[in-house]
């Protein structure tokens, strides 16, 4: 059982600041790609961020500048730093990770997700 955990949303003003964390737990080798994904409501998915496991990093266009993606190994932990945040940015962010298991191959895996609002 490989699971991934989000966590940090909250409401915030226009131009704050939040972070979110999404941990893996379970029977783990190594985690390949990690990545952040919103969703708005009537919106389709979209790409946020995402770090390989030697920390390449990638974008969407509407957070570069305002958004930083890292990831601590050790912890099987990715982070989500949100800064300059704007109404536009309201959505659910969920997690997801290419998780390999001992044994096994490489599974791919949603969090449940966590739910950010910026309201002025």
């Amino acid at each position: 059982q490989v699971q991934l955990v989000e966590s940090g949303g909250d409401l915030v003003q226009p131009g704050g600041s939040l972070r979110l964390s999404c941990a893996a737990s379970g029977s783990i080798l190594t985690i390949d790609h990690m990545g952040w994904y919103r969703q708005a409501p009537g919106k389709e998915r979209e790409l946020v961020a995402t770090i390989s496991s030697g920390g390449s990093t990638k974008y969407g266009d509407s957070v570069k500048g305002r958004f930083t993606i890292s990831r601590d190994n050790a912890k099987n932990t990715v982070f989500l730093q949100m800064n300059s945040l704007k109404p536009e940015d309201t959505a659910v962010y969920y997690c997801n990770g290419d998780i390999r298991r001992p044994g096994r191959p490489y599974l791919n895996v949603w969090g449940r997700g966590t739910q950010v609002t910026v309201s002025s």
